[in-house]
């Protein structure tokens, strides 16, 4: 993936985690995280939360799950869904082609976890039983 799609990708991020009009220390520590597996320096993702880039087109199916789940863990990693982040997090999915009963979905079954996270094998059925 290029430079300029991993720039925009951790901009949504940034951009979800000022839905709630704070980014907490969790939140901003999983996004350099994400940041650093992407080859963006910490430097690179301070400028971003100046300066987000728009948000970029991602072709593949699995691009935009993953991207989606990834969201999905952003705005749970304070253990906190704010009202705003869940209508932020569902216009992310909407923009991205997810199917409305899929994020739906997503976002009923994750408060069935104590950590909210959606194990990988809940999270594939999810996406199995509306694209099937």
């Amino acid at each position: 993936m290029e430079r300029d799609t991993h720039l925009a990708m951790i901009s949504d991020y940034i951009v979800l985690a000022f839905a709630d009009d704070k980014v907490t220390q969790s939140e901003f520590e999983f996004i350099l995280r994400l940041a650093e597996r992407m080859n963006v320096s910490e430097k690179d993702v301070v400028e971003l939360f100046e300066n987000p880039k728009p948000s970029k087109p991602l072709f593949s199916e699995l691009e935009r799950i993953t991207h989606f789940y990834k969201l999905v863990l952003l705005m749970n990693i304070d253990m906190e869904a704010h009202e705003k982040e869940i209508i932020a997090v569902r216009n992310f999915g909407l923009k991205m082609g997810i199917r409305p009963g899929v994020i739906d979905q997503v976002l009923l079954k994750m408060d069935q976890f104590n950590d909210k996270i959606i194990p990988s094998e809940e999270l594939i059925k999810i996406f199995q039983t509306y694209y099937n």
